[in-house]
């Protein structure tokens, strides 16, 4: 007897801060516009998408002193967002991007699950450190947390959240108008919790959410963040999109899941997929090079570089070799990563080595570093290549990426995800009422899985 398919999982991800998106195409909408997250969910939507995913910038990027104009600018803020598209859709889950840095457990921890409640329980939390130097000067706390630190934060974060969600029983207040009871005696719970980042004694002020939990998402990719993942996360966002690269991800996070009580179908992984389609293999190799040209243009290859080189390159040209000149490992020419400094010799090693054994330009080499496409080919090629990487354990599905918006998946939507469909590895409808953890194949969360340290 053959065994089922396995079901292909995928996400769509708005176009964000980051030259992936091609605000200079002609057919390129707003980034602010309702009505272009609007377009974006509902045609997700269409495509029966288990959610919507929303990155999140919380300070514009800044080079050589002035902005950043090379990447996308500006982001409305997430949550009202989201809350807005809950409005205008009806199946589709909403996930949006919220630091564990820059926010409070208890102030997050209740507008997420407001909006699972005025969702209908479609409500998702992309938990991120924040590593991004940029961010800290716009807070309080100033500057940025060391990688560790960032991590003990998050996961105290992610386990006080919890137990504030928890705090509330299935059924919610009584509410009895006959007895004029609202609440039973001890509903809610307090949570009183003392540790290293948070001192909270509260009772939480928003009942049991549809989903009795917002699902967890996370991206981060260390050690660190890997453990995190298998700790708390329900579904994780990597960069690891190469099928060998995908299967060693793979098992290792879903390997670290058994110590801690969980299962293999507690956490999906969804890598982020890049794509250009053509009605034949060689129109759409094409297209992904017209694509990646748009995408890295000259003054963003040299941008790119500055920012590992430390140093104005501006002298240089995108089409020739890489600079001669070492990287200045001292004072910032650009505000960068948390530990930009860490290696950057041996990174500048590594990318002058494989530029010269293909015989690269600058622009050659940021295209093949930033904007090589996962999937290029026809329709039928890319269907039967997301189902092969899910039927193989590589992945769970993808986390889908276009490059314009907000129409760039529209194309996929129409002509890709009816050979999934085909295939028999892909829904042909929403069930009436599911939630996103429903739509994922997610178990219920157990209550009191919250680790010791947290409580």
């Amino acid at each position: 007897m053959s065994r089922p398919l396995r079901q292909v999982h995928l996400a769509a991800h708005f176009p964000g801060v980051n030259s992936t998106t091609v605000w200079t195409d002609p057919s390129s909408g707003s980034q602010i516009d309702f009505a272009s997250f609007e377009h974006f969910a509902r045609n997700a939507e269409r495509g029966l998408f288990d959610y919507v995913f929303l990155a999140e910038g919380l300070r514009l990027r800044e080079h050589k002193g002035r902005v950043h104009e090379l990447d996308v600018l500006g982001r409305p803020n997430t949550l009202a967002v989201l809350a807005g598209l809950a409005a205008v859709t009806e199946h589709v889950g909403l996930v949006g991007t919220l630091s564990t840095t820059f926010n409070e457990p208890y102030e997050l921890a209740r507008q997420l699950a407001t909006l699972d409640h005025l969702s209908g329980g479609r409500a998702g939390w992309n938990a991120v450190t924040s590593s991004d130097a940029f961010h800290g000067a716009n807070f309080r706390r100033g500057g940025y947390l060391d990688h560790a630190d960032r991590y003990e934060r998050a996961g105290e974060f992610a386990a006080l959240a919890k137990r504030l969600w928890d705090s509330w029983p299935d059924e919610g207040p009584r509410a009895d108008p006959a007895s004029g009871v609202f609440l039973d005696e001890g509903t809610p719970s307090r949570v009183r919790h003392t540790g290293a980042q948070f001192d909270v004694d509260a009772l939480f002020d928003v009942p049991r959410s549809p989903q009795g939990r917002p699902v967890i998402v996370q991206a981060g990719d260390s050690a660190d963040g890997r453990s995190f993942g298998a700790e708390h996360a329900e579904v994780i966002f990597s960069l690891h999109a190469e099928f060998a690269d995908a299967q060693d991800f793979y098992r290792d996070v879903k390997g670290r899941l058994a110590e801690r009580g969980r299962t293999e179908e507690s956490l999906k992984i969804l890598p982020a997929a890049t794509f250009a389609i053509g009605d034949t293999a060689e129109e759409a190799r094409e297209r992904s090079r017209e694509i990646a040209l748009q995408q890295v243009r000259p003054e963003t290859a040299i941008a790119y570089l500055e920012q590992i080189w430390n140093r104005d390159l501006s002298g240089y040209d995108a089409d020739g070799p890489l600079p001669d000149v070492e990287p200045d490992t001292g004072s910032e020419l650009t505000h960068g990563w948390a530990n930009r400094h860490a290696a950057v010799r041996a990174r500048v090693d590594r990318l002058r080595g494989i530029a010269e054994a293909d015989r690269l330009s600058v622009r050659e080499l940021v295209i093949r570093l930033t904007a090589q496409h996962t999937f290029v080919g026809t329709p039928g090629h890319i269907a039967s290549e997301i189902d092969r990487y899910v039927q193989e354990r590589a992945t769970d599905g993808f986390t889908v990426v276009g490059h314009l918006t907000p129409h760039g998946l529209d194309e996929f939507a129409e002509r890709v995800i009816p050979l999934l469909q085909e295939r028999g590895s892909y829904r042909s409808g929403y069930e009436e009422g599911a939630t996103l953890r429903d739509l994922l194949g997610l178990p219920s969360p157990v209550r009191g899985d919250v680790p010791a340290g947290a409580r």
